[in-house]
């Protein structure tokens, strides 16, 4: 049992990383040899835990979804707690999503599906695959929400609801990485909330 838990920190370790090294300079560049140096363990101590590279770069994307989709549909619970509006809810979530980006470091910023997707020529099929899963997870969990506000409060706008759901998601991750190339934590949140009047706008009743 100690050997177990002493591989799974292992396993860990090496993902936490990865994560740092990919975030900072990308994929291709991150190699193999720097991370089981940092960690402190032997070349046959990585392939114990990762066949090659690109297994290792699945799982940090199955880590990555695991928390990033947990976050939206915590939000998402969140807003539904606080109010009984669905244009209200979306509004909080958003309001919710902002504020985690507020709080985010500068050295913990950025996306590793977006790192990745930059150097699709380095990743596997089934990285690239497990990557397209996220963007239409993203898809169907804003238009979920963006169902439920417009059967109660028609857009004011002809609008496709998956490409403003695609928007959402689009907005979301890219202020992410607007922020790092413009070294401005700010902009994280400052786009989430531009979205946030935006869909304010583009839904709420009795505006000229």
């Amino acid at each position: 049992m100690g050997s177990l838990r002493k591989g799974e920190a292992t396993r860990e370790r090496l993902l936490e990383t990865a994560e740092r090294a990919v975030l900072d300079k990308g994929f291709s560049a991150t190699s193999i040899e720097e991370l089981i140096a940092e960690v402190g363990i032997t070349k046959s101590g990585f392939f114990y835990h990762f066949r090659d590279k690109n297994e290792l770069a699945l799982a940090m994307l199955e880590r990555y979804i695991e928390t990033d989709l947990s976050e939206l549909s915590a939000f998402a619970e969140r807003a539904k707690q606080l109010s009984d509006d669905p244009l209200q809810r979306l509004l909080i979530m958003l309001k919710l999503y902002a504020e985690l980006l507020d709080g985010v470091t500068p050295e913990r910023s950025g996306c590793v599906a977006a790192s990745m997707a930059y150097q699709e020529n380095q990743i596997s099929r089934q990285v690239a695959a497990r990557m397209r899963d996220l963007v239409l997870a993203w898809r169907r969990h804003f238009r979920s929400m963006l169902d439920d506000v417009a059967e109660r409060y028609p857009p004011r706008d002809a609008v496709d609801l998956d490409t403003v759901a695609d928007m959402c998601a689009g907005v979301l991750q890219g202020a992410v990485v607007l922020a790092k190339m413009l070294k401005d934590q700010r902009v994280m949140g400052q786009q989430v909330m531009v979205l946030r009047s935006y869909i304010k706008l583009l839904f709420q009743p009795g505006l000229n």
